[in-house]
């Protein structure tokens, strides 16, 4: 029997066009059966896994914990995944906002090393704009994207650190900078940027196993290519989106991409 591996995907109500490809994408691609979940924050909130509070300023959030602006509904549900697996196996946190174009169940196969507490794509990334596609705001920080996609070894000592008090009680820092690990470069796995190719940052020669819109996506009304590879995964998306509204499978009131 095929072994079934379970994905955790961010949610915005926003983006929920972008979360709809990447989860038919996923399960289109894969050879072993996925079980994906969506981090809905009603949903933790009303489970009593989410309690972290938030203002509104001219339509920018602002954590109250440390007063730093953040863009959508899973900037620290993500950090709930081992918490959510009850402290077991692996587990893969994805950004909605992703394109995989190769069958995803090849990082489980590849990337387990029991040593590691988690995998992630380690860029050296520094946004060149002050703003992203939706208006929000772009903040720079160290290790700015790692967390965007993350293969959780759940029961390792170290996650099981990762509890939803500390997911609701620190800083979005310590949290996106991997604060309850050991500072050490050795001890996070490391995964080849092919699958987390970001948009207007990974080189373009190398082929892209899982875009990553992260500047905004063509599901946004104001989205343009910036350059010709952006165009081309841009344009593959718009492709299966296209085809998913055929089918019924994406919903019009969603489906909102220009090219």
């Amino acid at each position: 029997m095929s072994q079934t591996y379970n994905i955790y995907i961010g949610f915005d109500p926003k983006e929920e066009a972008a979360y709809e490809v990447l989860k038919w994408n996923l399960e289109r691609i894969a050879k072993n059966p996925l079980n994906i979940f969506p981090l809905k924050k009603d949903v933790l909130e009303k489970i009593g896994l989410y309690n972290r509070e938030y203002t509104e300023e001219n339509g920018q959030k602002i954590d109250k914990i440390d007063g730093k602006p953040f863009s959508s509904d899973f900037s620290f549900t993500r950090f709930l995944v081992p918490a959510l697996t009850m402290y077991k196996g692996w587990a893969l946190y994805m950004d909605c906002d992703m394109y995989p174009r190769s069958d995803i169940c090849e990082l489980f196969e590849e990337y387990n090393d029991p040593f590691h507490a988690l995998y992630c794509v380690k860029h050296e990334y520094v946004p060149k704009d002050n703003t992203k596609m939706d208006n929000q705001k772009q903040e720079s920080y160290y290790r700015k994207n790692w967390s965007s996609l993350m293969l959780f070894n759940c029961e390792h000592p170290q996650n099981q650190m990762l509890t939803p008090h500390v997911v609701n009680t620190q800083t979005g820092q310590y949290l996106h900078k991997f604060g309850w690990l050991p500072d050490k470069p050795a001890d996070i796995g490391s995964i080849h940027e092919e699958w987390n190719w970001l948009d207007g940052h990974s080189p373009e020669e190398l082929e892209a196993k899982n875009v990553h819109f992260t500047t905004g996506g063509p599901w946004f009304y104001n989205w343009k290519c910036k350059r010709e590879m952006d165009g081309k995964y841009a344009a593959e998306w718009n492709n299966d989106a296209v085809y998913m509204q055929t089918i019924g499978v994406l919903k019009d009131e969603v489906h909102k991409y220009f090219l």
